[in-house]
């Protein structure tokens, strides 16, 4: 969980699947953040094109409401990048 801190504390990051995929596609992502309950055809998707690029994938132990809660939104989460 430290690495999401640090990437909270810092500000800069993305939001959902649908800007996710697209900065994956441009390979312009580190990291990849997916909560527990994130759909499976989602985390299929995301995971092809994040081994294509290298990008690094890390599967929270957090659901996507408290994942929004970490990021201090009024949603939920499932997809966080930066």
């Amino acid at each position: 969980m430290s690495r999401l801190d640090d990437v909270l504390k810092e500000g800069k990051f993305i939001i959902g699947r649908d800007r996710t995929l697209k900065m994956l596609k441009n390979e312009k992502l580190k990291t990849i953040f997916l909560a527990s309950n994130c759909k499976e055809e989602d985390k299929r998707e995301i995971k092809k094109y994040a081994k294509l690029s290298n990008t690094e994938v890390i599967e929270l132990d957090i659901n996507n409401q408290e994942l929004g809660a970490r990021c201090k939104k009024l949603f939920s989460i499932s997809v966080l990048s930066c």
